[in-house]
């Protein structure tokens, strides 16, 4: 079970979340009271290991501006939560490795995920990063071949039962881990880890490898 660990905002809660055992640590660039600069996630980054995937999210970004700062900040991956087309998320993937498009659950645009081509598709609460939680049965409305990542309102006390309802590649969370915004709780952490690896654990050995790639892309590079 992949998980990751979205609004971090400082060096000790990103090396905490990694201890407890995250596949990924997630950092906001679009507004919000977990925004982050892309100079200050830089340094963080410097100091994790290579094999965890770090992401930035972004809402309604220029294709141009999210490379930008994904490759400025060392990152793996980019996370698109707005309403960015096929052809903008296109672009974005063609400059950075790894790719999650976010979709409110219940959009209709869920139905066509496979048109962004993006990594893995991740359902999330009509308000993200209000820690509400959705109905998970909307999930069945993902393509079968699309990774699923579930976010909205998880906790510890509620993460296996998602994972048990929905069967989903990875689980991302951000509030339900917090002693305040911005802020990990460290024993939320530790719980909320244990518990979605645990209902990993019991998903059928079939379910996709959870390995995006490690390693920062330099696109500017590729193409020299």
């Amino acid at each position: 079970m992949w998980v990751k660990i979205c609004g971090t905002t400082s060096e000790d809660d990103a090396l905490l979340a990694v201890a407890m055992g995250a596949d990924a640590v997630g950092f906001i660039f679009a507004p919000s009271k977990r925004q982050v600069a892309p100079s200050h996630v830089a340094d963080i980054v410097k100091r994790l290991p290579p094999e965890v995937v770090t992401v930035g999210v972004f809402r309604d970004e220029s294709p141009s501006r999210v490379a930008q700062i994904v490759l400025h900040a060392g990152l793996q991956g980019a996370q698109l939560h707005g309403h960015e087309s096929p052809a903008d998320t296109a672009r974005v993937h063609e400059r950075v490795r790894f790719l999650i498009k976010a979709f409110p659950a219940g959009d209709q645009r869920v139905r066509r995920a496979g048109e962004w081509g993006a990594d893995a598709v991740m359902l999330d609460a009509p308000s993200a990063g209000s820690g509400q939680v959705f109905d998970w049965a909307l999930t069945g409305e993902l393509p079968s071949h699309q990774r699923l990542v579930i976010a909205g309102g998880l906790t510890p006390a509620n993460v296996a039962a998602a994972i048990d309802a929905t069967a989903p590649w990875g689980v991302d969370v951000a509030t339900g881990v917090e002693r305040s915004p911005g802020q990990k709780d460290p024993v939320k952490l530790r719980e909320f880890i244990a518990a979605a690896k645990a209902a990993g654990s019991r998903l059928p050995a079939e379910a996709p490898p959870a390995d995006p790639g490690v390693g920062p892309y330099d696109w500017q590079e590729d193409r020299a």
